[in-house]
C-alpha cells in the first residue's frame, strides 16, 4: 500500500459536503480486502473447542456417511417387489433389526423384518413401510402384517453415502465452524480439527474528555462507551482482544500507543482522532508511522474513517461518535477480520426488502445506514421503520433497533411505503 491516495495537508480543512475525496463504500471495501493480509498460522483443536473458529484446510470425507444403508423410520423392511399394486398383501415378520443390532438372517419372498430407525437394512430388502401404515395380524401362529396399495419401492430408506461419499469434499478451507459443521465433522469421527489461529486485535479510545466507568465526571467529561461496545462486538467474533484503555489527546501519547498496539496485534482499532480537528492526532500519527489508504468514506454515519497499515498490522481509525463506531465496525472491520481468517464469505449478508412506513430524507452521493425496527404488520407482512432521531451520538437508537435500512449511494429521499433494503442485526453476529 502506498500513500498515493492519502490527502495532502491542505485537504485537512475541507468540509465533507460535496468532498471529492470521499470514497464510495464499495471501493472502500475493495481496498480493505486488497490490503488486508491472510493469517497463515494454524492450530489443532479438540472438536468441542472449535465452535466459531475458521477451518484451516479442506476436509474430505474419510468414508461414506452414513456408512450403511439404513431405515429412516420405525417400520417394516421388505423387498419393493412384494408391495401390492392394488388391494393389499400379507407378509410374515421374520425377525427384528435395531440400530447397532442388525438382522443377520436371509429373507424369503413374502417375508419382512420389524426395523427401527437407523438400523441396517437386511439383505434383499430395499423398502420400509412405517408402523402407522400396516395392520398387525397372525397366520399359523406367526406374526404377520397387512399392507395396502399406495407405497413406493425404495421409500423411507437412507442410502450409504447419501450425506457424504468417501473422498468427497465435506467442508472447505475457510468455513466458519458453527453447530452444523461441528456435527458434520463429528459424523466423520474427527476428534481434532485444524483451524486458523485467532486474530489479535488491540484497541484504544482517544480524548481528554473521556472517563472510564466508575471514575467521577468533571465539567465537560463523558464516559467512554466506545471501548465497551468494541469489546462486545469483538468478543462475539471470537478474536484475541487487548484493550489499551483511554489515550490522552497528546501527540506523544498517541504515538506510543499506536507503536505498542502494532507490536501486539494483527489489527489495530482506535476511536476518535481521525477528523480534521486540531487535536485529532491519530490520523496524523498514522501518516508518520505507517501508510494511510484512505480516511473519508461517502457514508452516514461514519464519514471520518481512516484505514491503513502500521508495519505488519492493519489499522482502522473509527469515528468518535458511538453510533458511527458501530456502523463502521459492522460494515468494514468485521469484513476485514473475516478476510484475514480466509473465510469463504467475507461480504455483508444479502439484504432483505421491506416497505418503510415513514418518509426518509436522503442526499445522493453517499450510502446511509438508518437505525430501524423490522417487524410484521397486522397482515403478517414485513415492514420497517426508523427508530427516530439520526444523530450519530444517540446510542439508544442502536439499542432500540434490530436492523439497518440501507440507502445506497445513488438513492434520494423516499416517501412512506417505498420498498427499502434492510440489513438485520442478527446477520452481523
Amino acid at each position: 500500500m502506498s500513500n498515493t491516495n492519502s490527502p495532502a495537508a491542505g485537504h485537512l480543512d475541507l468540509c465533507y459536503e460535496n468532498d471529492p475525496d470521499l470514497l464510495p463504500v464499495a471501493e472502500a471495501r475493495r481496498r480493505i480486502e486488497a490490503h488486508t493480509p491472510r493469517i497463515v498460522e494454524r492450530e489443532l483443536l479438540p472438536l468441542g473447542a472449535a465452535l466459531n473458529r475458521v477451518l484451516a484446510e479442506d476436509v474430505p470425507a474419510p468414508f461414506d456417511v452414513p456408512g450403511h444403508t439404513n431405515s429412516a423410520v420405525d417400520g417394516y423392511a421388505l423387498a419393493g417387489r412384494d408391495l401390492p399394486t392394488d388391494g393389499e398383501t400379507q407378509l410374515r415378520v421374520a425377525g427384528q433389526a435395531f440400530a447397532g443390532k442388525p438382522y443377520s438372517g436371509t429373507l424369503a419372498a413374502g417375508q419382512c423384518v420389524h426395523i427401527m430407525t437407523g438400523a441396517v437394512m437386511p439383505e434383499s430388502t430395499d423398502t420400509v413401510v412405517m408402523h402407522e401404515h400396516v395392520q398387525l395380524c397372525s397366520a399359523g401362529g406367526d406374526a404377520c402384517i397387512r399392507i395396502a396399495a399406495g407405497h413406493r419401492a425404495g421409500q423411507n430408506v437412507r442410502a450409504a453415502g447419501e450425506d457424504l461419499q468417501s473422498g468427497s469434499l465435506a467442508l472447505a478451507r475457510g468455513t466458519r465452524l458453527l453447530p452444523a459443521e461441528l456435527g458434520l465433522l463429528a459424523s466423520m469421527g474427527m476428534a481434532r480439527v485444524p483451524v486458523i489461529r485467532k486474530p489479535k486485535v488491540a484497541f484504544f479510545s482517544t480524548g481528554d474528555e473521556l472517563r472510564s466507568c466508575g471514575e467521577p465526571l468533571r465539567s465537560g467529561d463523558v464516559y467512554d462507551s466506545n471501548r465497551y461496545t468494541l469489546h462486545a462486538m469483538l468478543e462475539r467474533l471470537n478474536v484475541e482482544i487487548e484493550d489499551l484503555g483511554v489515550i490522552r489527546d497528546q501527540p506523544q501519547a498517541v504515538h506510543e500507543a499506536l507503536v505498542e498496539a502494532a507490536s501486539r496485534a494483527d489489527l489495530v482499532l482506535t476511536t476518535g482522532g481521525v477528523s480534521a480537528g486540531e487535536a485529532d492526532y491519530v490520523k496524523r500519527t498514522l501518516m508518520e508511522l505507517g501508510q494511510v489508504g484512505f480516511w473519508k468514506i461517502a457514508i452516514r454515519p461514519g464519514r471520518p474513517l481512516a484505514f491503513g497499515r502500521l508495519g505488519d498490522s492493519v489499522f482502522f481509525g473509527l469515528p468518535g461518535n458511538p453510533v458511527a463506531v458501530m456502523v463502521t465496525f459492522y460494515q468494514f472491520v468485521q469484513g476485514a477480520l473475516a478476510h484475514m481468517l480466509g473465510e469463504n464469505n467475507t461480504r455483508p449478508l444479502p439484504l432483505l426488502e421491506a416497505p418503510c412506513v415513514e418518509p426518509l430524507r436522503k442526499k445522493s452521493g453517499r450510502t446511509e445506514y438508518y437505525r430501524a425496527i423490522l417487524s410484521r404488520n397486522a397482515q403478517g407482512q414485513l415492514q420497517v421503520r426508523p427508530t427516530g432521531k439520526t444523530g450519530s451520538g444517540l446510542l439508544h437508537t442502536m439499542s432500540d433497533a434490530n436492523c439497518f435500512i440501507v440507502l445506497e449511494e445513488n438513492s434520494t429521499s423516499l416517501e412512506p411505503g417505498a420498498v427499502v433494503k434492510v440489513q438485520p442485526f442478527f446477520g452481523l453476529i
